[in-house]
């Protein structure tokens, strides 16, 4: 939203500074993204007043001019070639430095023979018209050396401000000032208009709800409400006898301050009402509706309509159009068409002032893929309360800029009348959420600032909502209000007391809590990143509406996000990096919504801790090894039941045992790495909900333990997995651990074979073993090895 600080000037009365406005914005809950000062480049052109004004000695067309631009050193001499300039008048002068439209800086030069120190200006010099056949002539009474913009009133700035969808009261001026107000004390009022009749002296511009009724007549128009579900109210006038043409400057200024192009007086009324009191308006030419007749119904199937950009388009059922006796000429909310449009040889004007439905203007405008200044309004909801008041401001304004005359009061077509909302407030409950006290005086003050109307109702408070603060439902709303009214920083920072609740957390939570305590300890950094991207997979779900192709997808995976944020760390020469992320991922499911799963993802990559003054030469980076004891690591915590085995590429997955459904894997990324970058690894596991089992006491062993190394010889096809389940299997209860402490491949060992050894320590905890007891078990052990997988021991 674009706000003109001179707009919010004329509404409170009152000069305001930017840097001002900016903060109270963000005090109010608007941020203010940008503020853009408008015809900066004319900041140096001042008034000058032309004391002697005679023919240059060395050329009959130029004029050698004495001008008092309020400089400290007195009046200079300026060379000018317009013909009207004239001794005691204003001009606008550019002094020697300025830049002006155009990129053009003024220097001190000679001009046939005579030194020009600066340069009287035209309209078209200054960017502020298109005449150039002479010098932009000023009445007014300014000092020479006033500022120009100050002189023409056009010293402004644009406050662009980021508008929730909920507050669709910030879509105006008169929204934004409503809260300048409250913070600076002031009273808001609209300003006059220029040439508009004294109020009162026009009773005609006053409508009258017909309360009830979905049709009636105004000054011989006939207007049929058949589809109050797409438009709850509708109110109709009719101005004769108006004079369509260009915009008086005050109304142009307006617009052009807010990012806006002048198209005709007519249009850019209904635009200033928009902007200023965010009520969206139309107008339609009398003479081109068939009938005449306005109609507000459903969209016929497959109806066509060409748009105001010159696109047809087909309408369907649950659109809300605006027809005539015969077809349709709007689309209701978005957009209107040639068909009914103003133009020059207008005389007749229909003005429309309506609610319609958010949701269905919603649907509509993403179905035709359009979007306009009015779409953006009905679909967050305006007022419907104040529509009256805004259809007499814009009657106002068209009879002040364009002429005419309303002969027959405004109509207002209202079904089903609405009354204000009301919402119950108990200041103990304030004080309860707030944590402070806050007294019931300030409560009502705060409240009745912004435009709520609140009235004691036994121990509470009665709270009117007004029209334009659709998002106050519930009483936590009002509290809301009166926090962000009284000021965030106002409340203390101390942590109050307070009771800890008794419901305990979800066990999604609880898993979530417990992976992300896991790799934080173990070094990790946890990332957030978009839950979109391209497709990654036959079942990823396309998005209906997306902003990019490169996000047109929900993502399957965690780790293509954090791969990418690995390749952002490198742009920067980040080399060591350790990132985990526990998000959503999805899947296309049988049915018409996406399957969702809760998901922990790893990628590590560069060195294998901090470098330390100790350790000399460079450290050592993370290998398959360092990934494989992450993995391990968030598998423990996040699939407390699953096993990990070795995967089908270099690797290990997480699998659920029975049924073997695979819920993690772990392996080396493929990525497009730079040269001075180390390998990158990346682990992710689908979350459970379970709780993992609770560590077991086990006392201390009060008995030795026997010690013996196996040093096995392994085929191609055994897994040092596969040959510690026999080891335990077979060694029974008296083998208290098994490990694996060593790996040897080299020419003492066939080809295609490795030897590994493990270190076996058996124990019982009620007496001490003796050597013949461990050898047996050993024996027992080689020979199931050598029957089950082949595997032999080595010998010396």
């Amino acid at each position: 939203m674009i706000v003109s600080r001179r707009w919010l000037e004329e509404l409170l009365g009152q000069p305001l500074d930017p840097k001002d406005i900016e903060e109270r914005c963000h005090g109010f809950g608007a941020p203010v993204e940008a503020v853009v000062p408008l015809h900066r480049e004319l900041a140096d052109v001042v008034v000058g007043r032309v004391l002697e004004a005679g023919r240059h000695p060395n050329a009959d067309r130029l004029s050698l001019c004495r001008v008092d631009a309020g400089g400290a050193d007195g009046p200079v001499e300026v060379v000018c070639g317009a013909p009207n300039v004239t001794a005691g008048k204003a001009y606008p002068f550019a002094p020697v430095g300025t830049v002006l439209p155009g990129g053009v800086k003024l220097e001190r030069r000679k001009i046939r023979g005579v030194t020009s120190n600066g340069m009287l200006c035209s309209a078209r010099e200054l960017g502020l018209g298109q005449d150039h056949e002479g010098i932009l002539e000023l009445d007014t009474a300014a000092a020479p050396g006033t500022p120009l913009l100050e002189v023409l009133g056009m010293a402004d700035d644009q406050i662009h401000i980021e508008v929730t969808a909920n507050r669709p009261d910030l879509l105006g001026h008169k929204g934004v000032a409503r809260e300048l107000a409250a913070s600076l004390g002031a009273r808001l009022r609209l300003p006059p208009i220029p040439g508009a009749p004294p109020e009162g002296a026009t009773p005609a511009l006053h409508a009258v709800p017909t309360r009830g009724q979905d049709r009636g007549t105004v000054d011989g128009l006939e207007v049929r409400l058949e589809y109050p579900e797409g438009a709850p109210r509708y109110l109709m006038a009719v101005v004769r006898g108006v004079r369509v043409g260009p915009s008086p400057s005050w109304l142009a200024a307006r617009l052009t301050a807010v990012g806006q192009r002048s198209i005709n007086n007519i249009v850019d009324a209904t635009n200033y009402i928009l902007f200023e009191l965010n009520q969206p308006l139309h107008a339609f030419d009398l003479a081109r509706l068939r009938g005449p007749a306005v109609v507000v119904r459903d969209a016929r199937a497959a109806e066509p309509i060409v748009t105001l950009d010159g696109v047809a388009r087909t309408l369907a059922p649950g659109m809300t159009v605006i027809a005539d006796a015969e077809r349709a000429t709007i689309v209701a909310g978005v957009m209107g068409s040639a068909e009914s449009e103003v133009t020059a040889a207008t005389t007749d004007v229909v003005v429309e002032c309506a609610y319609f439905d958010p949701p269905r203007t919603r649907r509509t405008r993403r179905a035709l893929g359009l979007q306009s200044e009015s779409s953006y309004r009905f679909e967050r909801g305006i007022d419907m309360l104040a529509m009256p008041d805004a259809m007499r401001r814009a009657l106002e304004v068209i009879v002040a800029v364009a002429g005419g005359t309303v002969r027959e009061p405004p109509l207002d077509l209202w079904p089903r009348p609405q009354q204000p909302r009301t919402v119950f407030l108990r200041p103990e409950r304030v004080a309860r959420l707030l944590g402070v006290a806050v007294p019931r005086a300030d409560i009502e003050r705060l409240l009745s600032s912004v435009g709520f109307v609140v009235a004691p109702k036994d121990e509470r408070l009665a709270v009117q909502v007004p029209g334009w603060r659709p998002d106050v439902t519930r009483e936590v709303d009002l509290i809301e209000e009166v926090a962000r009214l009284r000021g965030y920083d106002s409340f203390p920072s101390e942590l109050g007391p307070y009771r800890l609740g008794t419901v305990p957390d979800a066990p999604v939570e609880r898993a979530k809590s417990r992976v992300r305590e896991t790799c934080v300890r173990a070094g990790m950094l946890e990332a957030r990143t978009m839950p979109l991207g391209p497709a990654d997979g036959p079942d990823a779900v396309a998005l209906a509406n997306p902003m990019s192709v490169e996000e047109g997808f929900l993502r399957r995976r965690l780790l293509p996000g954090l791969v990418r944020r690995v390749a952002h760390n490198w742009t920067v020469r980040n080399r060591d990096i350790r990132l985990f992320e526990i998000g959503t991922v999805f899947r296309q499911g049988p049915g018409a919504l996406p399957h969702e799963d809760i998901a922990v993802a790893g990628v590590l990559t560069g060195a294998r801790r901090p470098r330390h003054w100790t350790d000399g030469e460079e450290v050592p980076d993370m290998d398959i090894w360092d990934l494989k004891h992450h993995f391990e690591l968030a598998v423990a915590s996040a699939q407390p039941d699953a096993v990990i085995r070795p995967g089908a590429e270099e690797g290990w997955d997480a699998v659920l045992e029975p049924g073997g459904e695979v819920v993690g894997r772990a392996q080396a990324v493929r990525t497009d790495q730079p040269a001075w970058a180390a390998a990158v690894f990346g682990f992710e596991v689908r979350m459970a909900a379970t709780e993992p089992s609770p560590a077991a006491y086990r006392a201390m062993p009060t008995t030795p333990p026997v010690e013996r190394d196996l040093a096995l010889v392994l085929g191609s096809g055994a897994t040092a997995a596969a040959v510690e389940a026999v080891i335990r299997r077979v060694a029974g209860s008296l083998l208290e651990s098994v490990a694996v402490f060593d790996e040897y491949r080299g020419v003492t060992v066939p080809a295609g074979e490795r030897s590994v050894a493990w270190r076996c320590v058996f124990r019982d905890p009620g007496r001490t073993l003796r050597e013949q007891e461990v050898d047996a078990v050993l024996t027992r052990v080689v020979r199931a090895l050598k029957e089950e997988l082949d595997v032999q021991r080595r010998e010396g």
